[in-house]
């Protein structure tokens, strides 16, 4: 799981390790600020791609397939992917009352890492893997779906 890769060919890439978990995954969420619609290409070779449109991404982003905001449904479980889920406070309120049937929802534009599981809805925000910006490090995550149970985690990179 990716947001905010703000990829802009090789003066700004996915990072060398966040490749070995792309490479193994059986799906890849990105929730926004592709920047560079070549990194989606590159991901749709390992596993398929569901993406968003971020505030930075352009038309061709749009063009490869990014819609606003969506919702998908994995193993049994309802995930809801958007770019911009608001400011922290009151953001699992907003969230709820948008996505009322998600169990998860995907977002970025802060690139903070977020992997709050309460009150059956978990908010992931997996930060960024190029630009850490004032989060404690670059990172993404992982969401593991299995008899649908989710667990995830966002981690370093």
């Amino acid at each position: 799981m990716l947001a905010d890769t703000h990829t802009r060919g090789a003066s700004r890439a996915l990072p060398q390790g966040a490749w070995p978990y792309v490479e193994t995954a059986d799906r890849i969420l990105h929730a926004g600020d592709v920047c560079d619609p070549a990194l989606l290409d590159e991901l749709a070779s390992f596993a398929p791609v569901e993406v968003v449109m971020g505030n930075c991404d352009a038309l061709d982003v749009r063009d490869w397939g990014a819609p606003d905001e969506i919702e998908i449904t994995l193993q049994g479980v309802t995930i809801a992917i958007v770019h911009d889920a608001g400011l922290a406070k009151g953001r699992r309120s907003r969230v709820e009352a948008r996505y009322p049937s998600a169990r998860v929802v995907v977002f970025g534009h802060s690139h903070m890492p977020v992997n709050d599981d309460s009150d059956g809805l978990l908010l992931l925000n997996p930060g960024s893997p190029t630009w850490r910006r004032k989060a404690p490090f670059p990172s993404m995550g992982i969401l593991w779906i299995e008899d649908g149970g989710v667990e995830a985690e966002v981690f370093p990179i």
